[in-house]
């Protein structure tokens, strides 16, 4: 389960503006230690280390940074998946399990956290994870040398305080209550090396391919710019025989081979040059997959549902636009686009129509929230509303001498075919859709820098709704920052912060749902389309356990997840 680490995006890792501090602070008298060791156990006995196992990413990233300008790409994630948090959630109970931890207690005060390092944590390097370390991230994230606003304001408004007791003792002081769960969700933390890293003011520069010290089973052993990336098992890792890291993470080496073009990647992995291959494109697992390496059992086929939150998959509206900051054209837009058609013809109905971004959140989503349909009365009426109502020669709406034209960027040469239906179902509504595909490092660089009109794209999921990255104001109207459809709507602001601050559980899922509603009624989002499942291709040396997967397993084959 993607938590702490990746899902809030999260080297989430801490230091105290305290730690300088005379006086010996003492924990409090009746504190009451929690630990878990009776969580059930995911992994196999059966499961045998060894090997390399190959696999590719459509691009090469644009630094190995994983804060500060282009930093957040989709290959951070093996990163951070590699950067231990203090706790984790169980991947099918949900249960907080250890870590860098060992033991976790909760204030009285509903926002103070205090763990207890394991002292048999080690960096890659070898020396020892201390308190230090997490002491220096308030001093790290709250730098302006890593040129990072997000998590500038995080570790300023929302991480308050780490406070060492000794060198495997220490508390988080967040800003706000919150249930206890959620409080290691939002101020959950790793450690951030203190011996490593000098902050100035070429930080950005000088980090962009330097191979971080980690706490996690793999280290980044092979650099090919351009062309590779290989990590390694330690084989001498201090979490290797603890309960919930035993017999997994087990192959020698991953490598990461850079293949820009998905029907080349899978004639690599028909010749065995990739050991496994995401067979969830309705293309590859209906017509390609098959032949005789499958007829004759070398290469099987899984299909494995799971029980997740959705991505939010869809088109993301650029407010800034001088034609999107008009609501009714974006309203218009939103009938103008024909998901329906796109997953009955291409996709064949193996995908499902998404109806908001929140889903599968359990109370927190607002399943009420439905999609607007493809409905070209309505769309015409939201561009009459605007201004738009005559038409050109081609049938484009025209006004002032000017098109009613958008540019879709997107990064992923596969989706072709789904953006034709879309472009051509769209110029039925007058609408005049041109396709941009990019490199995924200059699409998301282009699209993070806000100088995209509509984005093609889908953001990663987390424990609860996040909404202040998405859509407050604060991320609005500037770079390197989530809120990409430069949302600036101060009342929605004003929910947020509430939705933030709230501890009590059923007013902050009441929260959730006006939040939702209201960021659907701004119609800068259009879902596309959600897939509650993972399809995969294997030879057949690689080997899945008896229980193949767990509810939280969005892949089957990610080397370094927590989920599987």
């Amino acid at each position: 389960m993607k938590s702490i680490k990746q899902l809030f995006i999260s080297l989430i890792v801490l230091g105290s503006i305290n730690c300088f501090a005379a006086e010996k602070v003492s924990l409090p008298a009746d504190i009451v230690w929690e630990t878990n060791n009776t969580a059930p156990i995911y992994s196999s006995p059966d499961a045998k280390k060894g090997g390399t196992f190959r696999t590719f990413i459509l691009s090469f990233p644009a630094t190995l940074r994983t804060v500060g300008p282009n930093s957040n790409s989709s290959f951070r994630s093996a990163i951070l998946s590699n950067q231990l948090g203090l706790v984790n959630f169980h991947p099918d109970t949900e249960e907080i399990i250890p870590e860098m931890a060992t033991h976790w207690a909760y204030g009285k005060d509903g926002k103070t956290l205090y763990y207890k390092l394991d002292p048999d944590a080690r960096w890659s390097d070898g020396k020892p994870v201390t308190a230090d370390d997490y002491l220096f991230t308030l001093e790290f994230m709250r730098s302006k040398h890593i040129r990072a606003p997000w998590y500038n304001n995080h570790y300023t408004e929302q991480v308050k305080d780490v406070i060492k007791f000794d060198d495997y003792t220490i508390a988080i002081v967040g800003a706000t209550a919150k249930p206890k769960k959620d409080l290691h969700y939002y101020y959950g933390i790793g450690p951030t090396p203190r011996h490593f890293y000098t902050l100035n003011e070429n930080w950005v520069q000088e980090n962009d391919w330097k191979i971080v010290p980690n706490t996690g089973a793999y280290q980044i052993s092979d650099l090919k710019k351009g062309k590779s990336i290989t990590f390694k098992r330690k084989k001498d890792w201090w979490a290797k025989d603890k309960r919930y890291f035993k017999n997994r993470f087990n192959v020698d080496k991953v490598q990461f081979k850079v293949i820009r073009d998905l029907s080349i990647a899978y004639k690599y992995f028909e010749k065995g040059e990739l050991d496994t291959f995401n067979l969830v494109l309705p293309e590859y697992w209906h017509d390609k997959a098959k032949g005789k390496n499958y007829q004759r059992g070398y290469i099987e086929k899984v299909w494995f549902y799971n029980d997740i939150q959705q991505p939010s998959q869809g088109m993301y509206l650029n407010q800034k636009d001088p034609l999107l900051k008009d609501k009714n054209i974006r309203l218009g837009l939103a009938h103008s686009i024909n998901v329906e058609k796109t997953i009955k013809t291409i996709l064949r109905n193996d995908y499902e129509r998404l109806q908001h971004g929140y889903v599968g959140y359990g109370e927190y989503s607002n399943n009420s929230v439905k999609a607007r349909s493809y409905d070209l009365n309505k769309a015409d009426e939201y561009f009459t509303k605007a201004g738009w109502s005559k038409r050109g020669g081609d049938g484009i709406r025209e006004k002032d001498g000017k098109r009613l034209s958008f540019t879709i960027t997107y990064s992923q040469k596969h989706h072709n075919d789904r953006l034709v239906i879309i472009k051509e179902e769209a110029r039925k509504a007058g609408v005049e859709l041109k396709l941009q595909l990019l490199d995924g490092t200059a699409a998301f660089k282009k699209i993070l820098e806000k100088k995209h009109q509509i984005s093609w794209m889908g953001w990663g999921t987390g424990f609860r709704p996040a909404f202040w990255q998405h859509y407050h104001s604060d991320n609005a109207h500037k770079p390197q920052t989530n809120n990409i459809t430069n949302t600036d709507n101060k009342e929605l602001d004003k929910m947020i912060m509430a939705y933030r601050a709230e501890m009590d559980t059923q007013k902050r899922i009441e929260l959730s749902k006006q939040i939702q509603q209201v960021v659907f009624d701004e119609a800068s989002y259009i879902p596309t389309y959600s897939v509650p499942y993972t399809r995969e291709g294997k030879w057949r040396w690689v080997k899945l356990p008896e229980h193949i997967g767990t509810k939280s397993s969005d892949g089957l084959f990610a080397p370094f997840s927590t989920s599987i």
